[in-house]
């Protein structure tokens, strides 16, 4: 079994032995999986993954001493950009974050189409959910960073988006096939249309 893994924002100097307070609900999380002091986990500083060991836990409060920095390559070679379409219904995208996350995804960027029909208020109201979902996925697929979560943006303007290549599936009855992919930061969505 892999080691519980969290992402923390604090901002101080990580070195071995500091204690570092776990935020509550990564406390509970500890707490529900009857962790108790001395139990091994990473923590995912600013400055990178740290193993660490549980200094003290209750069910609202843990702290974590640091052991070791990590030395680990997780993070794709190059940028992925995955721009998800907006739909009426905001509750698919729950849903599609976790599998971007794990495909290695370095920003997510919710696309209004043409077409797209959609709450921005909604959205806006949403956007802190699903912060939280990407980095609940990030830390259970043990990913070293967490990918970008762009505000919506039109179609249109993500075509100038500096990037190797930009794919769209679609359905196409004929024409050319897929292309070789290039090396270097990639574009891709799936559409064209939300609804």
């Amino acid at each position: 079994m892999s080691l519980p893994r969290f992402f923390l924002t604090h901002a101080a100097t990580p070195r071995e032995g500091s204690l570092l307070p776990l935020e509550p609900d990564q406390a509970r999380h500890l707490w529900v999986l009857r962790l108790g002091a001395g139990a091994a986990l990473e923590l995912v500083l600013p400055s990178g993954p740290w193993k660490a060991d549980l200094a003290e836990i209750n069910k609202d409060r843990a702290v974590a001493r640091l052991v070791r920095p990590l030395d680990e390559h997780r993070e794709p070679a190059f940028p992925i950009h995955a721009w998800v379409p907006l739909t009426a219904q905001l509750s698919l995208l729950d849903d599609v974050l976790p599998g971007l996350v794990e495909l290695g995804a370095t920003l997510i960027q919710p696309v209004a189409y043409e077409r797209s029909e959609y709450d921005a208020a909604k959205t806006l109201a949403r956007f802190e959910r699903w912060q939280r979902i990407v980095r609940g996925a990030c830390e259970q697929s043990h990913r070293s960073r967490i990918p970008a979560l762009g505000q919506p943006a039109a179609f249109g303007a993500l075509l100038q988006v500096d990037v190797a290549q930009r794919w769209v599936a679609y359905e196409v009855r004929a024409g050319e096939g897929n292309p070789r992919p290039v090396p270097g930061p990639i574009a891709f969505t799936s559409g064209p249309e939300g609804g």
